[in-house]
C-alpha cells in the first residue's frame, strides 16, 4: 500500500497543478519511463515500490532531486496495490515483452495525467513522418485549460509532452521531434482495452476510446489483435454483426480482483 505519510512529504517540493482532483507532472516533469522502468524492475517480485523510491534507485544526486522525482512517481503511477488499473499495469508489465513495455506504460499514464491525455488529440492528428509542433501543443493546451498556466509554464509543458512522446516511441528520439510509427502487439491493444474496460466503458465504446484511438491502428487490426488476445486467454472477446462483447473475467479472476 502507498505511504500516504511519505507522499505528504515528497510533494511538497515539486509543483504539480491540481484542478478538481486533476493531476499532471508534465509541467515539471515527464513520463519518466527510464525511472519508472527501475522502481518496476527492482520492485515488482515483492511490491517495494515505495520502499524502491526511499533508497533511491532511480539514481538521483542530490536529496532535492530525488523527491521531486519520486512525487512526481507517486502521483503519475499511484503504485497502490488497492488501486485496480495499477494492479493490472503490474501485472502486464511482468508479462509483456520489453518493446511493449513503453506502450502500457502510455496507456496506464493517459489515464492518470490530464495533460499527456489531452495531447492525444495533437499526436492523434500528426501524420506519419510530419513534424509535432511544439505550438500546435502550446495551443492545445490553452484550448483545455484557457488562462490556468503562465506562457512559461505552457511552453515548459509542452517541452515535457514532445519528450513523453518521445520516451514511448510516438515521435523520433531527435531534433527533428517527426511522429514515427508504432508496432503493437496483442498485449497492447489488450491493456488498451483493459484500461477502457476499467474507466467504465463497454462494448463498442471501447474501440472508440482514447486508449484505443491513440494506438493510430485501424479498426480490422484492432480487432484481429483482440481476436489474437481472447485466443490467448487475455481477455474475452466476441464481434458478431455490430456487436462487441468484451469482458476480462479470467483476467480478474488470476489477478483475485472484483471489479
Amino acid at each position: 500500500m502507498v505511504n500516504f505519510n511519505l507522499i505528504n512529504t515528497v510533494l511538497k517540493p515539486i509543483t504539480m497543478a491540481k484542478e478538481k482532483n486533476r493531476i499532471t507532472v508534465h509541467t515539471a516533469r515527464t513520463i519518466m519511463f527510464r525511472e519508472l522502468s527501475k522502481v518496476m524492475d527492482h520492485a515488482v517480485k515483492d511490491n517495494r515500490y515505495i520502499d524502491s523510491l526511499k533508497e533511491n534507485i532511480a539514481n538521483k544526486l542530490t536529496k532535492t532531486n530525488q523527491k521531486r522525482t519520486d512525487s512526481a512517481l507517486i502521483s503519475l503511477y499511484k503504485f497502490d496495490e488497492s488501486h485496480l488499473p495499477f494492479v493490472c499495469f503490474n501485472y502486464f508489465w511482468q508479462v509483456v515483452q520489453e518493446y511493449d513495455k513503453p506502450i502500457i506504460t502510455m496507456l496506464y499514464a493517459i489515464s492518470n495525467d490530464y495533460l499527456f491525455s489531452e495531447s492525444i488529440e495533437v499526436i492523434g492528428s500528426t501524420s506519419i513522418g510530419d513534424k509535432v509542433s511544439k505550438q500546435r501543443l502550446e495551443e492545445n493546451i490553452e484550448t483545455f485549460n484557457p488562462n490556468q498556466f503562465t506562457k512559461n509554464t505552457v511552453s515548459s509543458a509542452a517541452r515535457n509532452l514532445i519528450s513523453s512522446w518521445k520516451q514511448v516511441g510516438y515521435i523520433s528520439n531527435n531534433n527533428l521531434a517527426v511522429r514515427i510509427n508504432c508496432t503493437h502487439s496483442f498485449n497492447t491493444v489488450a491493456f488498451a482495452f483493459l484500461m477502457a474496460y476499467l474507466s467504465g466503458e463497454r462494448g463498442e465504446f471501447i474501440l472508440s476510446s482514447k486508449w484505443v484511438r491513440i494506438l493510430s491502428l485501424s479498426e480490422d487490426q484492432i480487432r484481429q489483435l483482440a481476436a489474437e488476445a481472447a485466443m490467448r486467454d487475455i481477455m474475452e472477446y466476441k464481434f458478431a454483426g455490430s456487436v462487441s462483447v468484451i469482458t476480462f473475467n479470467n483476467l480478474f479472476n488470476k489477478l483475485k480482483i472484483n471489479v
